[in-house]
């Protein structure tokens, strides 16, 4: 029994890095939906939602004047929850130029700043930025191309971390980032991809809806976006560029915050998971989403029954010894990098394991049922 046990776990975990990416390439490729992309000019409105960002709101929104799109049809509203740091005074600096500038008081977070300032937005397609998201400068044009389709309804495009100082944890960010994007390429052939970037989204205004100041917007619109019939696709060549996070315990903390949140918004979109209603997309939400974020489990329950099977085979000992080795190469990432040491080598099974332990702690915060609306900004 225990032997069916360890191959269940060990089938999972295949499965959701290795095995789905493989399904969603074949049905890519078999029954693929492309996207009718053209020449596309509507009005477009950027949201910037802004917590004490004054080190980068200014260079922010000088990025997004200067992108390559007509003017008059480009309106940006930068929304500051309750900022104290003179962000405030940085964007009222542009009013001369069109930017306006929306606070929120007291501070409710950016679910709650977006709410706030869709209805005084006058483009047709709304655009989300953060406050430090510097865009390539044809970035909204390729954004826009997709909006041709007339059945895309939100579109994502394609982050792209730096890591000048070379750290672990960096390294870790930007491999997963691309293993990310490579299948959001599928995943958009396929239909909808499942999860977004958050830092250069769009979707057309008449399909926004209001959201609880505690749901994710870059996880729960897109899957209204899909509820409401319409398709989220990936565009890889509207590109975003930010710095990786440089500190293991930035990053935990932004996992943990993503994870629980995202829990949440699969609670709420639960629907979605019925695959007679939504087909390939509940399919793709369950491999892609709820699997992954039950996956630490996979990994404990993987380790502990291999342990107990050990002598029953070679091969069972071959297998637990790989696993020691790899979870004992993520121990020594993290021990180096409290020492300053950052190691190239051991950086895929250190971000592995970083993330996957903390979206296991956000597991255990989302069966507690807690709750998270305000967060301090990245440091990246």
């Amino acid at each position: 029994m225990m032997v069916q046990v360890f191959c269940f776990f060990l089938y999972m975990l295949v499965y959701i890095y290795i095995g789905y990416p493989w399904v969603i390439f074949l049905i890519s490729h078999f029954s693929g939906r492309g996207v009718r992309k053209g020449d596309y000019e509507p009005s477009v409105t950027i949201l910037i939602a802004a917590y004490n960002e004054a080190r980068h709101i200014q260079a922010t929104i000088e990025n997004k004047l200067a992108l390559d799109y007509p003017k008059v049809k480009l309106e940006i509203i930068v929304i500051s929850d309750g900022s104290e740091d003179g962000t405030d005074e940085i964007v009222k600096g542009f009013a001369s130029r069109g930017v306006r500038l929306i606070r929120q008081e007291p501070r409710n977070g950016k679910t709650s700043a977006l709410n706030l300032a869709v209805p005084h937005a006058r483009g047709e397609i709304l655009v989300f930025s953060d406050a430090n998201s510097l865009y390539a400068p044809e970035a909204l044009r390729r954004l826009m191309r997709n909006f041709a389709d007339s059945q895309v309804g939100y579109v994502t495009g394609k982050m792209v971390y730096s890591n000048p100082d070379g750290t672990t944890v960096g390294d870790g960010c930007s491999a997963y980032m691309k293993y990310e994007n490579f299948l959001r390429v599928f995943e958009t052939q396929a239909g909808s991809i499942v999860g977004v970037d958050g830092g250069i989204d769009a979707v057309r205004k008449v399909l926004y809806r209001s959201m609880r100041a505690d749901q994710l917007p870059d996880f729960v619109l897109p899957l209204m976006v899909v509820e409401q019939g319409y398709r989220v696709v990936f565009e890889p060549r509207a590109l975003l560029k930010e710095e990786t996070l440089k500190s293991s315990g930035d990053e935990y903390r932004m996992r943990v915050r993503v994870s629980l949140r995202a829990l949440w918004a699969l609670w709420d979109m639960r629907k979605l998971l019925n695959p007679k209603r939504y087909g390939m997309f509940s399919f793709q939400l369950l491999s892609h989403k709820v699997l992954r974020y039950l996956g630490i489990l996979f990994m404990i329950g993987a380790y502990i029954s291999n342990a107990l099977i050990m002598t029953k085979a070679r091969l069972f000992r071959i297998v637990f010894l790989l696993q020691t080795i790899f979870y004992g190469a993520a121990l020594a990432g993290h021990m180096l990098e409290k020492r300053g040491i950052f190691s190239r080598v051991l950086y895929i099974p250190y971000y592995f394991c970083l993330i996957n332990i903390a979206t296991g702690y956000a597991l255990i915060r989302f069966l507690r049922r807690e709750k998270q609306v305000l967060w301090t900004p990245r440091k990246g």
